[in-house]
């Protein structure tokens, strides 16, 4: 099983950013924090294994939204 797709969603001033875990840079911005959360979900739900992580303005984690399921051997 491959590895989850993370999204953060960022305050940056007045604007809102959509960065993934693995990337130097902001993958979309935005000026209202919904849009970006869409965005977010979107990006998230096309990866078998997708999160979105909220962020408040101080930073702080709000919210997480994790999509797809993981798959582990049965047991015995």
């Amino acid at each position: 099983m491959g590895k989850r797709k993370v999204y953060h969603i960022i305050p940056d001033g007045a604007e809102w950013k959509v960065k993934s875990e693995d990337a130097s840079r902001a993958a979309n911005i935005f000026d209202k924090k919904a849009d970006a959360i869409d965005r977010a979900k979107k990006l998230a739900k096309s990866n078998p294994l997708g999160q979105v992580i909220i962020h408040g303005m101080n930073g702080k984690i709000q919210t997480e939204y994790t999509y797809g399921e993981d798959k582990f051997p049965p047991k015995g």
